[in-house]
């Protein structure tokens, strides 16, 4: 190499110290930008200037360093891992927090809760046993009975209610897939002709995969890479996004819980005849099990949606104390109103929204049998041993008390409940575990940074001193050669 090779040599490394400086000053900028993954400069050293023939110039040093680009250190697996990972925790979490609400909603155990009031019901039963013709604990009775019928409606409601906000967030859901599908189709192609022109694209791979990440958060979304700088995104074996273009998802189905019609379910935009997409994942997949109907008879009894079986369970609840109450109520008679119903359920009205109490007054209510004279408290002694599960049919059977049938309600609500809390919960840190990984490997390091600045500052100088040391050595040759002794 000539010796003006050398100031050549000695630029290379300047350009490649400034290249490096500046990836490190990348880097610090970011330090704390969501999603960015940390970036190095690759470099490869120039060979020697090959040289053949009879006169060969001996050793050569090489020619300096080339900068080959800059690298992106993210890891494909380990994002892979935070996709699949995200969609389990987003399916767990969806489910949970709907049952937890629920469960929130009916206060047991507590003086709060139906199961309190159902106590008071009975006991104002007993009541009106012991002094049946007395209008205080009659009235006392009607209003208890009052508050346990407002009680169901309420509970009913809230879960109605908790369907109706699971639903409205499908709808949120699906216009956040399109609008991310959309996206990752447009970076796709700015990807693909930005290292097709051999420039840079970390930054645009960065925002891809925060956007496939989420994706796959809300759909189970898998992704397969075309080796042209484009990924495609598969929804339950379907594409949604292929290359430059994205597909759109439309939410179908009932609004409410008491619309009916079709499950909810999602469509591809414009082909209701392709029918349901499937979707195995995620905070959708979540949703929409919660929203199925619920199953009412058969071998799968009791396996439908959480949110529709607890409504069910609502509405059983309320007929099974309704038609209980009233196979022993109706039994006794009242003077003005003789052999009626306590409970009354409308017809074409969900049970737990139309359970009524029939006497408004304390002369309507009938506390035994009429023939035994205004005393008498049979009847209601009767119901009271009902709520004691004491009652027994006209055969001996014990007749299950609806306390019990609540009870039974409830404590199995709370096991399906804290079962997906558990499920969330595993799911929370496995998830958190792969974003950790992710982040060890990707996230940017302050102190490494500011050694490479070190680095690659000194490197700056050490090529500046040595093209210094060429400029002198050439200054010598030039000016100074034939002057000696003068």
């Amino acid at each position: 190499m000539s010796t003006f090779g050398g100031l050549n040599t000695a630029y290379t490394g300047l350009i490649a110290a400034r290249k490096g400086l500046e990836v490190v000053g990348q880097n610090i900028a970011n330090a704390n930008t969501l999603g960015y993954t940390r970036q190095r400069i690759t470099t490869s050293s120039v060979d020697a200037i090959s040289r053949v023939g009879l006169m060969s110039a001996g050793v050569q040093a090489g020619q300096g360093v080339n900068v080959d680009g800059v690298a992106r250190l993210g890891s494909a697996q380990l994002d892979a891992q935070v996709r699949s990972s995200a969609a389990g925790a987003g399916y767990s979490a969806v489910r949970s927090n709907a049952l937890t609400a629920v469960e929130g909603s009916m206060n047991e155990p507590g003086k709060n809760g139906l199961s309190a009031q159902l106590d008071e019901f009975w006991a104002g039963w007993h009541d009106v046993s012991n002094s049946a013709g007395d209008a205080a604990p009659a009235g006392v009775l009607l209003g208890q009975a009052a508050v346990l019928t407002t009680q169901i409606h309420q509970g009913f409601q809230a879960v109605a209610n908790q369907w109706s906000t699971t639903r409205g967030s499908v709808d949120g859901m699906v216009s956040e897939i399109n609008n991310a599908a959309e996206q990752v189709a447009a970076l796709n192609v700015q990807i693909r002709n930005a290292q097709t022109a051999g420039g840079g694209a970390n930054e645009l791979l960065d925002k891809r995969n925060l956007l496939t990440t989420t994706l796959a958060a809300l759909t189970g979304g898998t992704l397969v890479d075309r080796g042209d700088g484009t990924v495609d995104v598969l929804v339950g074996g379907n594409a949604l996004v292929t290359g430059d273009s994205a597909q759109k998802l439309v939410a179908v189905g009932a609004r409410t819980l008491a619309e009916g019609g079709p499950a909810v379910h999602v469509e591809w935009a414009g082909k209701p005849a392709a029918g349901p997409v499937a979707v195995d994942g995620g905070e959708l997949a979540g949703a929409i099990s919660l929203l199925a109907p619920a199953v009412t008879s058969g071998a799968g009894k009791g396996t439908g949606g959480a949110l529709a079986e607890a409504a069910e369970s609502y509405n059983s609840f309320a007929t099974d104390l309704a038609d209980k109450v009233n196979a022993i109520y109706s039994t006794g008679d009242n003077s003005t109103k003789p052999n009626q119903n306590f409970f009354l359920l409308a017809a074409g009205i969900p049970a737990a929204l139309s359970l009524s109490v029939i006497p408004t007054t304390a002369a309507e209510l009938s506390t035994g049998i009429a023939a035994n004279g205004a005393l008498d408290g049979s009847t209601a002694d009767k119901i009271a041993q009902l709520g004691a599960g004491k009652a027994v049919t006209a055969g001996g059977a014990a007749i299950i008390s609806p306390s019990a049938d609540w009870s039974n309600f409830v404590t199995g609500f709370a096991v399906k409940t804290r079962t997906e809390l558990q499920h969330a919960s595993l799911a929370d840190i496995t998830s958190n575990a792969a974003v950790g990984a992710q982040l060890s490997n990707a996230s940017v390091d302050l102190d490494e940074e500011n050694v490479n600045l070190l680095m690659f500052q000194h490197a700056y100088q050490g090529a500046a001193r040595v093209m210094t040391a060429v400029d002198e050595m050439l200054d010598t040759l030039i000016n100074r050669t034939g002057l000696v002794g003068r």
